[in-house]
């Protein structure tokens, strides 16, 4: 690890302001994603600005009837939350389905969001990626895929995002509240949050170098049948090879995002009147113009059958 300076902010505004000033500074709270990239030379931050003190770890009701979660609250709260629990359990699944308990003690809302993609070539710096050196090529692209994404991915990259949280936050309809280093706030719908590959797959979001996450807000409790699965190599501590977070209402209708199959949490709205004529319907729209390699392909029918397999426990418990 190289050597790098430290402070403590004492404002959003203020932390915001430090970043923004230097293109070589990075927020750090929990540090569950920063700190391994760092050792590993991925990432090289000559100054880390501490935003652990900010007060942006409190889960407050809504106008509305929403929630607004701070962006500091660590994954274990979240999930163990009452309001969430009760009133957007898919929320709390996705979050336990995540990562080790340690770990979800110390991950923070707006880290999940932000955390990189774990494909391994990524993490090879002996590689070329064009997310750590963009340009230089995609080492996954002909290459060992079976984790990467099936769709929304370029020539550039085939990587996926990792999170299981975000992929229920694509279903509850959030939005991700900023402020920037004038102090103006904003708020970015999560649909447009993370960023598709194209050319430029460096650019993994919406938010400007020094532009800090406040909190996510949540609207009011969507009504129906709240699931979360989770399908991966092994029982805990694995990344999903294919997830799906589903509200499902009793006249067959719904919302549904895949995880694991993209560089984003994958919703596709115009799919969803579907979901009534079954799996294989839907997931033949909401999959349309997908690109699997050969020892990826495997995904496509795994999501379907997933959903399947969810749509038929939500009849028999309807």
């Amino acid at each position: 690890m190289k050597a790098f300076s430290f402070e403590r902010a004492r404002t959003p505004a203020e932390a915001a302001a430090a970043v923004a000033g230097r293109p070589d500074a990075r927020f750090i709270a929990g540090g569950t994603n920063l700190l391994d990239l760092m050792k590993l030379q991925i990432e090289a931050p000559a100054h880390l600005v501490d935003v652990n003190a900010l007060g942006l770890d409190r889960i407050t009701a809504a106008p509305g009837g929403g929630l607004r979660i701070g962006a500091l609250v660590r994954n274990s709260d979240l999930a163990a939350d009452a309001a969430v629990k009760r009133d957007y359990p898919v929320l709390s699944r996705a979050l336990l389905s995540g990562a080790s308990g340690q770990l979800r003690n110390r991950a923070t809302t707006a880290g999940n969001l932000l955390q990189r993609t774990r494909c391994p070539y990524f993490y090879d710096t002996a590689q070329p990626c064009n997310k750590r050196q963009p340009g230089s090529g995609c080492s996954a692209v002909g290459g060992v895929s079976r984790s990467l994404a099936v769709i929304g991915g370029s020539a550039a990259c085939i990587a996926t995002h990792p999170s299981d949280m975000a992929v229920a936050m694509r279903v509850l309809d959030a939005q991700v509240e900023t402020v920037r280093p004038d102090g103006q706030s904003r708020r970015i719908p999560i649909a447009d949050f993370h960023a598709l590959p194209g050319d430029t797959p460096q650019v993994e979001h919406a938010l400007a170098h020094g532009e800090l996450i406040t909190a996510v807000l949540l609207p009011a409790p969507v009504e129906g049948v709240h699931v979360y699965r989770k399908v991966r190599d092994r029982a805990s501590y694995a990344f999903a090879l294919v997830s799906v977070a589903a509200i499902l209402q009793r006249d067959g209708s719904g919302r549904v995002a895949f995880g694991g199959v993209a560089p984003k949490p994958w919703r596709v709205e115009a799919a969803e009147p579907l979901l009534a004529q079954g799996a294989r319907a839907f997931a033949a729209q909401a999959f349309a113009g997908a690109r699997p390699a050969d020892d990826n392909a495997f995904k496509l029918p795994l999501a379907e059958r997933t959903l399947a397999g969810i749509l038929h426990a939500a009849k028999a418990t309807s």
